[in-house]
């Protein structure tokens, strides 16, 4: 059952059928649900960013790392799966478990176009309003950050290696994110004398 806390997602219109879901993140590389097929897909309006402070999966409620969401403005390269109807209750489920825990994400259908068609996909944009909106850091305080963090599910900089390795397979390459990845290579050692 999904948690009557959040936004249901019997709220968001879904279509009836199979139901798209846009990836820009960990989506991509670690879906979690059962899908059909999946292609490349592209929305505007908004971009990926290291936006969300995360106290669970990428750091701790002491030291939270930073994890993505779709911040406005520009346009962002990602998956869309196609879940099949049959599993679209439990790929709800799982998602919002994982997603909407802490509210920091607003779900929302988007238009995403696919290589041969466009779909309306269902996304997670960051709440601009939560305290876990992290907003636009310099490229220096994101990379300090990722740099150190680490929580239930691994370090901060193993998330964004992967999804940078991820978005080279489909041949994007997010300037920003490799911004960030170099300036995180030129820290200093952490614990070195």
């Amino acid at each position: 059952m999904i948690s009557p806390r959040t936004t249901h997602p019997t709220e968001l219109g879904l279509p009836p059928g199979d139901l798209w879901i846009f990836g820009y993140g960990s989506l991509m590389w670690d879906p979690g649900f059962p899908y059909v097929n999946w292609a490349p897909a592209l929305v505007y309006g908004y971009h990926r960013a290291l936006c969300i402070y995360s106290n669970r999966w990428r750091g701790t409620a002491d030291r939270p790392g930073l994890v993505l969401g779709l911040d406005r403005g520009g346009a962002c390269h990602g998956i869309a799966f196609r879940v099949a109807v049959a599993d679209v209750e439990t790929a709800l489920e799982g998602l919002w478990a994982r997603e909407m825990s802490r509210r920091v994400y607003q779900p929302r259908m988007m238009r995403a176009r696919l290589p041969d068609k466009e779909v309306r996909a269902l996304t997670f944009i960051a709440d601009r309003r939560h305290p876990g909106y992290a907003g636009k850091l310099s490229t220096e305080q994101t990379a300090s950050t990722v740099a150190t963090c680490c929580g239930t599910r691994g370090s901060n900089i193993e998330y964004l290696t992967r999804t940078l390795d991820h978005l080279a397979e489909l041949g994007v390459s997010d300037h920003n994110l490799l911004r960030v990845l170099a300036a995180v290579r030129a820290l200093p050692a952490q614990g070195a004398d």
